[in-house]
Parts: C-alpha cells; structure tokens; sequence
C-alpha cells in the first residue's frame, strides 16, 4: 500500500535511509533519490477519475517550521498524485495531515504565477512512490492522570503549542519573502467578482514606517476577506507573500492566508473582526493594535479621514459615505436596483421618489407620511446589482463612494410624469473607483449602535399611521388603481404624450406623406409582432451575413432531450480525458444520476478543472444546473462513435448567462 498512516513514537516509521531536503531547495535539476519532504496539507483537491479506473488528486503541503518564519519563501509546493496513490491518499488523509512523501520526481509548476507558490511541482506515482500520515497518538481515557511534574522535554513540547508569531515591518519587505504583516488601512475597496471564481479585496496600508504598501486579496469566500469598514482599521494578516509590481512592492495571499482586523479608533474595544473559529491573539497583539492606534491617531494623514455623511448634512454633487439601514428593495431593470434606505435624519433638499411595482419588492410595502419623509431612494447599478440581490431588508450598510444628483433625467424606468428635474437623486455607480462599493455591517459596530439610537429616538406608530391613508394615497405611491366598492372594472391604458394641437391624420394620408414628418393619428390595433419577447431578437452572423430566430426553450430542450438518449460508446480524441459529474443535490430528477464529461488534459495538469468541460448525455435543465460550477460548458454527443457538436439549431458553448451559437460558414472554414 503506497500510503502509509503512522502513529508518532509507535510501530514502523520512515525508512532510516531516507533523508530530508528543504522544499524552498528543490529544482528540477535536484538529485532527489533517496530523498523526503515533510510538510502539513493546507489544501487538499477533489479525487478526479480519469480513463481506466485511473485517479488523479491534487494538493498543496507546506514545511511547518515556516509557518511561523516571515522571512521564508517557496516553502509551499503543488503535489500531483496518480493512479492508486492518489485514491489511497484521499481515503486515508485529511486536510490538516502532517505528511512525509519519497519517490517522487520534480517537474516545472504551470501555475506559479496564478497561485504564487513553489516553481515546482512534485508528481508521485504508484511505481516507487509513497506517503506516510503522521498522526499523533491520542491519550487513553482510561489511563491514569499524568504526574504534575514534567520533564523539560514536555514542558518545551507544552510551550511551543502556542505558536510565536513574528512580524515585518512594511519597509522590509523583500520580493519573494512570505511574511506577517500589521497595518493601518489607507484604502479599501470591498471584495468584487474577479474574472475567476474567486472574490478580489485591493487595500493599501502603512505602519510606523510610513510606508505605504498595496495588497491584493484573492478568496473564494466572501467571509475569509478581510472585513474593514473605514480608513483608519488595523489589519493583521499572516502568510502574504511580497511581490514587485509596476516597480513596487505589494502583497498578495498565498495558501494558509488568514487575516483579522479591528476597529482603528483610539480607546474603542479591541475586538477581533475574523471568520475564522480559531484564531492566535494574545497581549503582545493587543499591544500591537494599540500602538498602531496611538500612531495613527497623531499622523497629518488620517486628519482629513471623516466619519460617513448622514443624510440631514448631504449636498448636490457630492460623493460621500453613507451609514443607513435598508428597508425594502426592488430591481429596475437588468443593471439597476433600487434601495430604499433611512438614518433616522431628513435630507434638507426634496428627494427623488422612484416608482416600482409593488409584487417586485422585497421589504415594507407602505410607510407613514412622517417616515416615508426620511426614507432615501439609493440606484444601484452595474456590479453592485449582484452585491444588492442577496442584501436583506433590515441589515445595516455602509454605501462607499454614493453620489448626489439634482435631476433624474437619467435615472432608468421613470415616465415622463415621473419626471422630477429639481429632485436630489442617489446614484451608486458601476465599477470600484474610489472604493465604491456596499458593505455589510456588524450589529455590533459601534456606528451600527449609534445609528440605532437615532433611529430609535424616531417615535411613531406605523399601523395608525398607515390606517390614515385612503385611496388617493395609495395611487400616488403605488401609481395602480384603487379597488372599487362595486366590484366594477376600471380601464387602463398607457400613453405618449404628443403635442395635441397637431391637426389628427388618416393612415392613408400618412402613407402618401413624404419621410421625415411628424403626424397625429387615432388608430385601433389590429394585430402586432412578435408575439413573444424572445422573437425581437436576432442571431447575426457578421461573416455570411445570416440572420436566424433565437430558438426559445422548449425547442432547446427537446433537442437535447433526443441528444441524452443517444450516448452510445464512443472514442475521445487523445487530448481529452474522460470523468462523470453528479448534478447538484437541488437539482430535479434522480439524485444518484451521473453525466459523462470531457476534460482537456492540458487545462487538468494545469489544474484548471473548472475552466472548460465537455458534457455529453445532459438533459438542458440538467445543463443549467452545472453552470453555476463551470466557466464554460460545451455540449457534445456520440455520432458514429466519436464525439461531435450539437447542429446548429443548439448552442455550441454555454458561458455563465451567455449561450453562443455557430453559423454554415464557421462551421465550414
């Protein structure tokens, strides 16, 4: 058995032979016979099943003693495993495992400028190949409690479970040297959507030394960014990796990263701000934050750093912060939202109210005349609009970089009755200038706590309020019609204004008139194209000049309905290798159903499993169901026993929302 679990201080160890090399040693020109590495998984990939019963598995080991060292680099290293190996280590090892590996043999590393780790990777195999697990044994319960006096050894042992960090400062850092890290934040940007499948968080920070670094944050998860809600925050971070860009020193993540932060006010609770469960402070830290506190605190540079502008102090053509909580919300179109927002305080300058239909908003409906007063109508556009969907009416938020606009001949959805030219508008516009962006605040946040006393001291009684309203009312903020007593229908209609002192037209006249002129006529509608929303589009193609209707989902999906019931064998290309995926458990149908993919062996050894897949067998639902996974799906099926594209009726590739389809003369050149 090529993997071998080992109980410290028990049974078999590691062949004496054997001796270890330092990863950040290790090249491809390395003489590596006889040799060992010895590191802690701190990420350990999914088993992937290749042809023929074959394994592949991925992960990275990193040398424990560096861990703690600021100044090493390198000391993270790709782990390639195949075949049985690799489906031995995934049943028999966890994330976490401290593990020492031989036989391997040491190629160049794809990925070292996307994962900034060793330049090499270490690819193991089931011919000559091996790992051992090192586990520590786990004392007896039954066993009798240990005598208070320890011998020195234990002692050392007892004292390094507390782990000793040590920290550079920002004028130190040397290119290629994995560090910790405290700081004063200077710039923030809240984390966005990278062009992969992570979040990206950009800050800038300083120290004693005056010097002003830049870090770039890659996470998956929005909870592992750090979580700052102003200048002036201290942020403490652990294992970043200094790198030169555009002839400066900045810091980016490496794995193992964590980062926590606190509030940078002199004198507030020094509370750690962190998602992580378990994490190292002890006073030396308490120490730390507090002098950043008492430095920045006396620094010319964070005098002009002001507190968010509440909405009673707000003027045209400003950009500002706003503290607020959000009471309802509702889309406008694809790129805008509306938030509908309040801080306890009037804005002094008559406010835009935009008007949307109630069975689109998420929150209150209605609100007193006193308190509709002190409500703020926040648009939303481009980016944010992702960010917006999943806030919750309720939380409290920190808009960044929001912009006050008098007039709202821009503002997307208003008729020209809404027009409202003198109005103050809040535009929250796309991109992450300025540090643009929503945040969500802790209840415990002392502006959080603040606010609620505002709007606390506000006293009124919303159903009485609200029972004062009669149907008038209710038009003016809902623009829909009161219900009749009488159960008697009422017409509706929409119109276009047009200057009614225009002489009314025949059709016939205005078909004899010459081009260019403007007429008034009267009409009944007789018939009207298209009849369904997807037929006012067109597919175009720029080469041959062909334009077609854009099929609508039940043709789609009866095409690949016939498709699923024809996965005969078939014989892949040689640059392909074969899997299956399940679909999610959400999705319809039988749960334990598997779907054949293609991967491309190149992007695979890359570790781009995720980049580009070949589906074959997949109902469109089904398709659907997998493209929250993957960046780009191409559907394929067997056809005379090898693999092809769907005809052109289908798309040939599925990109996130983005369907692509293929034309005669593409498919012939």
């Amino acid at each position: 058995m090529p993997v071998h679990v080992l109980l410290e201080g028990t049974g078999p160890q590691i062949p004496a032979h054997l001796t270890r090399i330092p990863i950040s040693l290790i090249t491809t020109s390395t003489d590596v016979t006889d040799k060992i590495v010895k590191g802690k998984v701190v990420h350990k990939g999914p088993l992937v099943p290749l042809n023929n019963d074959s394994f592949i598995l991925k992960m990275v080991i990193q040398e424990e003693d560096s861990m703690l060292n600021s100044s090493s680099q390198n000391s993270s290293v790709n782990v390639v495993l195949f075949g049985s190996l690799a489906k031995n280590f995934s049943q028999s090892a966890n994330q976490g495992d401290v593990v020492v590996a031989s036989g391997f043999t040491v190629g160049k590393s794809p990925t070292v400028h996307k994962d900034n780790l060793h330049p090499c990777n270490l690819l193991l195999t089931e011919d000559g190949a091996c790992i051992y697990v090192l586990r520590p044994v786990l004392p007896n319960p039954r066993s009798p409690p240990a005598n208070k006096r320890r011998s020195p050894v234990s002692a050392e042992l007892s004292s390094a479970k507390a782990p000793k960090y040590t920290y550079a400062k920002l004028d130190s850092l040397k290119a290629g040297s994995v560090v910790n890290v405290y700081g004063v934040v200077v710039f923030f940007k809240q984390p966005f959507k990278s062009r992969g499948t992570d979040f990206c968080s950009s800050l800038k920070i300083t120290d004693h030394s005056n010097e002003k670094i830049g870090c770039t944050i890659f996470c998956e998860k929005l909870e592992d960014h750090p979580k700052i809600f102003r200048n002036g925050d201290i942020v403490r971070m652990h294992r970043v990796k200094a790198q030169v860009f555009n002839k400066s020193i900045t810091l980016v993540n490496t794995f193992g990263f964590s980062v926590v932060t606190f509030d940078g006010v002199k004198g507030a609770p020094v509370e750690p701000r962190t998602s992580s469960r378990s994490f190292h402070f002890d006073p030396d830290d308490q120490r730390t934050v507090e002098e950043l506190r008492s430095w920045a605190a006396s620094q010319a540079l964070f005098a002009s750093v002001t507190s968010t502008v509440p909405l009673s102090a707000v003027q045209p053509k400003a950009y500002f912060d706003l503290t607020c909580q959000l009471l309802a919300k509702a889309p406008v179109d694809t790129t805008c939202t509306l938030l509908r927002v309040w801080d306890g305080t009037r804005c002094p300058h008559t406010l835009l109210k935009v008007i949307v239909e109630p069975h689109v908003t998420e929150g209150q409906l209605s609100f007193s005349k006193e308190r509709e007063n002190l409500i703020a109508d926040v648009l939303v556009y481009d980016n944010h609009v992702e960010v917006a969907r999943k806030l919750k009416p309720g939380v409290f938020l920190r808009i960044y970089n929001l912009r006050a606009i008098a007039g709202s001949s821009t503002v997307p959805g208003l008729t020209r009755s809404q027009l409202q030219v003198d109005h103050l508008a809040f535009h929250l516009h796309g991109g992450t200038s300025y540090g643009r962006g929503i945040g969500i605040l802790p209840d415990n946040s002392p502006d959080v706590q603040e606010l609620k006393r505002v709007i606390e001291a506000f006293q009124e009684n919303d159903e009485e309020a609200l029972s004062e309203l009669n149907d008038s009312d209710l038009l003016e903020v809902w623009k829909t019609p009161p219900e009749s007593l009488d159960g008697g229908t009422l017409d509706c209609s929409t119109e276009r204004s047009c200057g009614h002192d225009m002489q009314k037209v025949t059709l016939s006249e205005v078909k004899r008139s010459g081009l260019g002129r403007v007429h008034h006529v009267r009409a009944q509608l007789k018939a009207y194209e298209p009849h369904r929303l997807h037929e006012a589009l067109k597919l175009y193609c720029s080469k041959c000049k062909s334009m077609q209707d854009v099929p609508d989902d039940e043709l789609l999906e009866s095409i690949f309905s016939e498709a699923s019931k024809d996965c005969g064998p078939c014989s892949p290309p040689p640059w392909v290798l074969s899997g299956q995926v399940s679909l999610p458990r959400h999705a319809p149908g039988p749960s334990n159903r598997a779907l054949t993919v293609y991967l491309l062996t190149q992007l695979m050894f890359e570790g781009k499993t995720k980049d580009v897949i070949l589906l074959m067998g997949s109902t469109l639902e089904e398709m659907c169901q997998l493209m929250a996974s993957y960046q780009n799906i191409i559907p394929v099926r067997a056809s005379g026993g090898h693999l092809s594209l769907f005809d052109l009726s289908a798309p040939f590739l599925f990109r996130g929302r983005k369907r692509y389809y293929g034309s005669e003369i593409n498919l012939t050149h």
